[in-house]
Protein backbone atom coordinates (compact mmCIF):
# COMPACT_ATOMS: atom_id res chain seq x y z
CA UNK A 1 0.00 0.00 0.00
CA UNK A 2 1.58 3.34 -1.05
CA UNK A 3 1.89 6.30 1.25
CA UNK A 4 -1.10 8.17 -0.18
CA UNK A 5 -3.34 5.11 0.19
CA UNK A 6 -2.24 4.65 3.78
CA UNK A 7 -3.03 8.28 4.59
CA UNK A 8 -6.46 7.97 2.94
CA UNK A 9 -7.20 4.77 4.88
CA UNK A 10 -6.27 6.34 8.22
CA UNK A 11 -8.29 9.46 7.39
CA UNK A 12 -11.33 7.30 6.56
CA UNK A 13 -11.03 5.43 9.85
CA UNK A 14 -10.95 8.71 11.76
CA UNK A 15 -13.95 10.13 9.88
CA UNK A 16 -16.16 7.05 10.20
CA UNK A 17 -15.08 6.51 13.80
CA UNK A 18 -16.06 10.07 14.64
CA UNK A 19 -19.51 9.45 13.13
CA UNK A 20 -20.17 6.38 15.26
CA UNK A 21 -23.50 6.62 17.11
CA UNK A 22 -23.10 6.97 20.86
CA UNK A 23 -24.64 4.16 22.91
CA UNK A 24 -28.07 4.93 24.32
CA UNK A 25 -27.88 6.23 27.88
CA UNK A 26 -30.89 5.42 30.01
CA UNK A 27 -31.27 7.92 32.82
CA UNK A 28 -32.18 6.22 36.09
CA UNK A 29 -35.79 6.81 37.03
CA UNK A 30 -36.52 8.39 40.40
CA UNK A 31 -37.70 6.11 43.19
CA UNK A 32 -38.07 8.60 46.01
CA UNK A 33 -40.88 9.78 48.25
CA UNK A 34 -42.31 6.28 48.43
CA UNK A 35 -44.86 6.37 51.20
CA UNK A 36 -48.32 5.00 51.79
CA UNK A 37 -50.89 7.73 51.15
CA UNK A 38 -54.40 8.10 52.55
CA UNK A 39 -55.71 11.49 51.43
CA UNK A 40 -57.73 13.47 53.95
CA UNK A 41 -61.38 12.47 53.90
CA UNK A 42 -60.76 9.17 52.13
CA UNK A 43 -61.76 5.82 53.65
CA UNK A 44 -59.15 3.45 55.00
CA UNK A 45 -57.67 1.27 52.23
CA UNK A 46 -58.35 -2.44 52.13
CA UNK A 47 -54.63 -3.19 51.86
CA UNK A 48 -51.88 -1.60 53.92
CA UNK A 49 -48.14 -2.07 53.93
CA UNK A 50 -47.86 -3.13 57.57
CA UNK A 51 -46.49 -6.56 56.57
CA UNK A 52 -45.26 -5.96 53.03
CA UNK A 53 -43.22 -2.92 54.01
CA UNK A 54 -42.26 -0.28 51.45
CA UNK A 55 -38.65 0.21 50.41
CA UNK A 56 -36.99 1.86 47.44
CA UNK A 57 -35.29 -1.40 46.43
CA UNK A 58 -38.55 -3.32 46.57
CA UNK A 59 -40.24 -0.62 44.49
CA UNK A 60 -37.45 -0.73 41.88
CA UNK A 61 -37.79 -4.51 41.69
CA UNK A 62 -41.57 -4.25 41.37
CA UNK A 63 -41.25 -1.69 38.59
CA UNK A 64 -38.80 -3.89 36.70
CA UNK A 65 -41.15 -6.87 37.04
CA UNK A 66 -44.17 -4.84 35.91
CA UNK A 67 -42.37 -4.09 32.64
CA UNK A 68 -40.67 -7.50 32.34
CA UNK A 69 -41.62 -9.56 29.28
CA UNK A 70 -40.17 -12.73 30.84
CA UNK A 71 -43.40 -12.94 32.82
CA UNK A 72 -45.06 -14.18 29.61
CA UNK A 73 -44.58 -17.63 28.12
CA UNK A 74 -42.86 -16.36 24.96
CA UNK A 75 -41.06 -13.37 26.51
CA UNK A 76 -43.02 -10.81 24.49
CA UNK A 77 -45.69 -9.39 26.82
CA UNK A 78 -45.36 -7.53 30.11
CA UNK A 79 -47.96 -6.01 32.42
CA UNK A 80 -46.92 -2.65 31.00
CA UNK A 81 -47.78 -3.78 27.48
CA UNK A 82 -51.48 -3.32 28.21
CA UNK A 83 -51.23 -1.00 31.20
CA UNK A 84 -49.65 2.11 29.66
CA UNK A 85 -48.61 4.91 31.99
CA UNK A 86 -49.66 7.72 29.64
CA UNK A 87 -53.20 6.27 29.56
CA UNK A 88 -53.52 6.06 33.36
CA UNK A 89 -52.30 2.47 32.94
CA UNK A 90 -55.15 1.46 30.64
CA UNK A 91 -54.62 0.23 27.05
CA UNK A 92 -55.05 3.21 24.78
CA UNK A 93 -57.31 2.70 21.75
CA UNK A 94 -57.61 -1.07 22.31
CA UNK A 95 -61.09 -2.49 22.88
CA UNK A 96 -59.67 -5.52 24.67
CA UNK A 97 -56.25 -6.64 25.85
CA UNK A 98 -53.68 -7.99 23.38
CA UNK A 99 -51.49 -10.92 24.37
CA UNK A 100 -49.02 -13.56 23.23
CA UNK A 101 -48.99 -14.83 19.65
CA UNK A 102 -51.20 -11.88 18.60
CA UNK A 103 -54.07 -13.27 20.64
CA UNK A 104 -56.83 -10.87 21.62
CA UNK A 105 -58.46 -10.95 25.04
CA UNK A 106 -62.16 -10.73 25.82
CA UNK A 107 -62.21 -7.73 28.15
CA UNK A 108 -61.07 -4.13 28.19
CA UNK A 109 -57.92 -3.29 30.14
CA UNK A 110 -58.83 -1.12 33.15
CA UNK A 111 -56.65 1.70 34.43
CA UNK A 112 -54.42 1.04 37.42
CA UNK A 113 -54.46 3.49 40.32
CA UNK A 114 -55.66 3.55 43.94
CA UNK A 115 -55.60 -0.25 43.95
CA UNK A 116 -55.14 -0.56 47.70
CA UNK A 117 -58.79 0.49 48.11
CA UNK A 118 -60.13 -2.26 45.85
CA UNK A 119 -61.72 -5.17 47.71
CA UNK A 120 -61.61 -7.36 44.57
CA UNK A 121 -59.99 -7.24 41.14
CA UNK A 122 -60.84 -7.95 37.51
CA UNK A 123 -64.14 -7.02 35.86
CA UNK A 124 -65.85 -10.03 37.45
CA UNK A 125 -64.13 -9.85 40.83
CA UNK A 126 -62.39 -13.15 40.22
CA UNK A 127 -59.34 -12.19 42.32
CA UNK A 128 -59.80 -11.00 45.89
CA UNK A 129 -56.30 -9.86 46.91
CA UNK A 130 -53.95 -7.30 45.39
CA UNK A 131 -50.90 -9.54 45.91
CA UNK A 132 -52.54 -12.24 43.81
CA UNK A 133 -53.83 -9.95 41.06
CA UNK A 134 -50.83 -10.33 38.67
CA UNK A 135 -51.37 -14.09 38.54
CA UNK A 136 -54.58 -13.52 36.56
CA UNK A 137 -53.04 -12.00 33.43
CA UNK A 138 -49.82 -14.03 33.80
CA UNK A 139 -51.74 -17.30 33.57
CA UNK A 140 -54.44 -16.16 31.12
CA UNK A 141 -53.90 -18.00 27.83
CA UNK A 142 -55.04 -14.95 25.85
CA UNK A 143 -52.73 -12.57 27.68
CA UNK A 144 -49.38 -13.78 29.03
CA UNK A 145 -50.06 -17.52 28.98
CA UNK A 146 -47.41 -18.54 31.51
CA UNK A 147 -47.13 -20.88 34.51
CA UNK A 148 -45.60 -19.27 37.56
CA UNK A 149 -42.86 -21.88 38.09
CA UNK A 150 -41.16 -21.38 34.69
CA UNK A 151 -41.44 -17.62 35.23
CA UNK A 152 -39.65 -17.93 38.56
CA UNK A 153 -36.98 -20.12 36.93
CA UNK A 154 -36.34 -17.50 34.24
CA UNK A 155 -36.01 -14.75 36.80
CA UNK A 156 -33.73 -16.91 38.96
CA UNK A 157 -31.41 -17.49 35.99
CA UNK A 158 -31.10 -13.76 35.35
CA UNK A 159 -28.13 -11.98 36.94
CA UNK A 160 -30.15 -8.75 36.73
CA UNK A 161 -32.94 -10.17 38.87
CA UNK A 162 -30.59 -11.97 41.21
CA UNK A 163 -29.13 -8.55 41.96
CA UNK A 164 -32.51 -6.82 42.27
CA UNK A 165 -33.94 -9.51 44.57
CA UNK A 166 -30.78 -9.39 46.70
CA UNK A 167 -31.12 -5.64 47.14
CA UNK A 168 -34.83 -5.86 47.94
CA UNK A 169 -34.83 -8.90 50.21
CA UNK A 170 -31.22 -9.59 51.23
CA UNK A 171 -31.17 -12.84 49.23
CA UNK A 172 -30.97 -13.55 45.51
CA UNK A 173 -33.43 -16.43 45.83
CA UNK A 174 -36.49 -15.69 43.70
CA UNK A 175 -39.88 -16.79 45.03
CA UNK A 176 -43.40 -16.07 43.86
CA UNK A 177 -44.25 -14.35 47.15
CA UNK A 178 -41.28 -11.99 46.85
CA UNK A 179 -42.13 -11.29 43.21
CA UNK A 180 -45.81 -10.58 43.89
CA UNK A 181 -45.15 -8.44 46.95
CA UNK A 182 -42.62 -6.30 45.07
CA UNK A 183 -45.15 -5.81 42.27
CA UNK A 184 -47.73 -4.86 44.91
CA UNK A 185 -45.44 -2.17 46.26
CA UNK A 186 -45.08 -0.73 42.77
CA UNK A 187 -48.71 -0.99 41.69
CA UNK A 188 -50.17 -0.04 45.06
CA UNK A 189 -48.24 3.24 45.14
CA UNK A 190 -49.81 4.41 41.88
CA UNK A 191 -52.08 6.93 43.57
CA UNK A 192 -54.45 9.33 41.86
CA UNK A 193 -55.62 12.17 44.07
CA UNK A 194 -54.28 15.32 42.38
CA UNK A 195 -56.80 16.12 39.66
CA UNK A 196 -58.49 19.48 39.14
CA UNK A 197 -61.43 18.02 41.04
CA UNK A 198 -59.19 17.21 44.02
CA UNK A 199 -57.63 20.68 44.04
CA UNK A 200 -61.12 22.19 43.85
CA UNK A 201 -62.40 20.08 46.75
CA UNK A 202 -59.29 20.77 48.84
CA UNK A 203 -59.40 24.49 47.96
CA UNK A 204 -55.83 24.35 46.67
CA UNK A 205 -54.06 26.40 44.00
CA UNK A 206 -57.03 28.77 43.69
CA UNK A 207 -58.78 26.21 41.47
CA UNK A 208 -62.37 26.94 40.52
CA UNK A 209 -64.80 25.07 38.29
CA UNK A 210 -66.11 26.62 35.11
CA UNK A 211 -69.87 27.06 34.80
CA UNK A 212 -70.05 23.93 32.62
CA UNK A 213 -67.96 21.89 35.07
CA UNK A 214 -70.12 23.04 37.98
CA UNK A 215 -73.32 22.16 36.14
CA UNK A 216 -71.84 18.80 35.21
CA UNK A 217 -70.85 18.14 38.81
CA UNK A 218 -74.40 18.83 39.98
CA UNK A 219 -75.84 16.52 37.31
CA UNK A 220 -73.30 13.83 38.15
CA UNK A 221 -74.03 14.04 41.88
CA UNK A 222 -77.77 13.78 41.27
CA UNK A 223 -77.66 10.89 38.79
CA UNK A 224 -74.35 8.99 38.84
CA UNK A 225 -72.79 9.18 42.30
CA UNK A 226 -74.78 6.27 43.70
CA UNK A 227 -72.45 3.87 41.88
CA UNK A 228 -69.51 6.16 41.09
CA UNK A 229 -69.10 7.34 44.65
CA UNK A 230 -66.64 10.02 45.74
CA UNK A 231 -63.76 10.16 46.42
CA UNK A 232 -62.77 6.98 44.56
CA UNK A 233 -65.62 7.38 42.07
CA UNK A 234 -66.62 3.74 42.44
CA UNK A 235 -68.47 1.72 45.02
CA UNK A 236 -66.60 -1.39 43.72
CA UNK A 237 -69.89 -3.25 43.57
CA UNK A 238 -71.18 -5.39 40.70
CA UNK A 239 -73.91 -3.92 38.55
CA UNK A 240 -75.65 -4.55 35.26
CA UNK A 241 -75.95 -1.27 33.39
CA UNK A 242 -78.17 -2.72 30.65
CA UNK A 243 -75.64 -3.27 27.88
CA UNK A 244 -76.65 -5.69 25.16
CA UNK A 245 -74.72 -8.96 25.24
CA UNK A 246 -71.98 -9.05 22.63
CA UNK A 247 -72.70 -12.21 20.58
CA UNK A 248 -68.97 -12.85 20.10
CA UNK A 249 -67.90 -12.65 23.75
CA UNK A 250 -71.12 -13.88 25.41
CA UNK A 251 -69.69 -12.46 28.64
CA UNK A 252 -71.85 -13.32 31.66
CA UNK A 253 -69.87 -11.02 33.97
CA UNK A 254 -69.92 -11.76 37.69
CA UNK A 255 -71.90 -14.95 37.02
CA UNK A 256 -68.74 -16.33 35.42
CA UNK A 257 -67.38 -16.54 38.97
CA UNK A 258 -70.46 -17.23 41.07
CA UNK A 259 -72.59 -19.26 38.64
CA UNK A 260 -75.60 -17.41 40.06
CA UNK A 261 -78.30 -16.30 37.61
CA UNK A 262 -78.81 -13.08 39.58
CA UNK A 263 -75.20 -12.12 38.76
CA UNK A 264 -75.55 -12.39 34.98
CA UNK A 265 -74.21 -9.33 33.13
CA UNK A 266 -73.02 -7.68 36.30
CA UNK A 267 -69.55 -6.14 36.19
CA UNK A 268 -67.44 -4.31 38.74
CA UNK A 269 -68.13 -0.58 38.82
CA UNK A 270 -65.07 1.13 37.32
CA UNK A 271 -63.57 4.23 38.87
CA UNK A 272 -64.18 7.33 36.76
CA UNK A 273 -60.93 8.93 37.79
CA UNK A 274 -58.82 9.63 34.69
CA UNK A 275 -61.76 8.50 32.56
CA UNK A 276 -60.90 10.99 29.81
CA UNK A 277 -57.60 9.14 29.30
CA UNK A 278 -58.74 5.50 29.46
CA UNK A 279 -60.85 5.06 26.30
CA UNK A 280 -62.35 2.82 25.02
CA UNK A 281 -65.04 2.16 27.60
CA UNK A 282 -67.16 -0.58 29.18
CA UNK A 283 -65.98 -4.10 30.02
CA UNK A 284 -65.63 -4.96 26.33
CA UNK A 285 -64.45 -1.58 25.06
CA UNK A 286 -67.50 -1.12 22.84
CA UNK A 287 -67.66 2.68 23.24
CA UNK A 288 -64.88 4.95 22.06
CA UNK A 289 -66.14 8.26 23.45
CA UNK A 290 -67.68 9.54 26.65
CA UNK A 291 -70.57 10.89 24.62
CA UNK A 292 -71.38 7.35 23.44
CA UNK A 293 -71.39 6.20 27.07
CA UNK A 294 -73.87 8.91 28.02
CA UNK A 295 -75.98 8.11 24.96
CA UNK A 296 -76.36 4.59 26.34
CA UNK A 297 -77.72 5.93 29.62
CA UNK A 298 -79.92 8.53 27.91
CA UNK A 299 -81.73 6.13 25.57
CA UNK A 300 -84.05 3.29 26.54
CA UNK A 301 -82.01 0.54 28.19
CA UNK A 302 -81.84 -2.47 25.82
CA UNK A 303 -81.02 -5.28 28.28
CA UNK A 304 -83.19 -5.39 31.38
CA UNK A 305 -81.83 -8.67 32.80
CA UNK A 306 -80.66 -7.90 36.34
CA UNK A 307 -80.59 -4.18 35.49
CA UNK A 308 -79.43 -2.15 38.47
CA UNK A 309 -82.54 -0.60 40.07
CA UNK A 310 -80.94 2.85 40.16
CA UNK A 311 -81.00 3.03 36.34
CA UNK A 312 -84.35 4.01 34.78
CA UNK A 313 -85.41 1.62 32.04
CA UNK A 314 -86.19 4.52 29.72
CA UNK A 315 -82.83 6.11 30.44
CA UNK A 316 -81.88 9.39 32.09
CA UNK A 317 -83.40 12.39 30.38
CA UNK A 318 -80.12 14.11 29.62
CA UNK A 319 -80.19 16.88 27.03
CA UNK A 320 -77.29 17.46 24.66
CA UNK A 321 -76.19 20.33 26.93
CA UNK A 322 -76.46 18.10 30.01
CA UNK A 323 -74.13 15.57 28.41
CA UNK A 324 -71.61 18.23 27.45
CA UNK A 325 -71.62 19.53 31.02
CA UNK A 326 -71.17 16.05 32.53
CA UNK A 327 -68.26 15.38 30.20
CA UNK A 328 -66.73 18.73 31.16
CA UNK A 329 -66.90 17.61 34.79
CA UNK A 330 -65.45 14.17 34.02
CA UNK A 331 -62.41 15.88 32.49
CA UNK A 332 -61.70 17.45 35.89
CA UNK A 333 -60.94 13.93 37.18
CA UNK A 334 -57.77 13.66 35.07
CA UNK A 335 -54.69 13.50 37.29
CA UNK A 336 -51.93 15.03 35.16
CA UNK A 337 -49.48 14.77 38.04
CA UNK A 338 -49.86 10.99 37.94
CA UNK A 339 -49.64 10.83 34.15
CA UNK A 340 -46.31 12.66 34.22
CA UNK A 341 -44.80 10.80 37.19
CA UNK A 342 -41.57 9.23 35.90
CA UNK A 343 -41.34 6.92 38.92
CA UNK A 344 -43.93 4.68 37.27
CA UNK A 345 -42.56 4.81 33.72
CA UNK A 346 -40.89 1.90 31.93
CA UNK A 347 -37.27 1.79 33.19
CA UNK A 348 -36.15 0.37 29.83
CA UNK A 349 -36.98 3.55 27.92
Amino acid sequence: MNRIAVIFFLFSVLIFGACKVDPKIIEPLPADNLVEVIPEGWPQPKYTYSVNTISEDKFVLGRALFYEEMLSVDNTISCGTCHQDFAAFAHAEHKTSHGIYDRVGTRNTPGIFNLTWHPVFMHDGGINHIELQPLGPISNTLEMGADINPVIAKLQASSKYQNLFRKAYGSDTVTSQKMLRAMTVFMGLIYSYNSKFDYYKRKENNVEFSDAEQRGYSLFTANCSGCHTEPLFSDFGFKSNGLTVDPFYQDSGRAHITNLPQDRYKFKTPSLRNIAKTAPYMHDGRFTTLNQCLDHYTNAIPNLTNLDPSIPTNGYQFTAQNKQDIIAFLHTLTDYKLLGDKRFADPNF
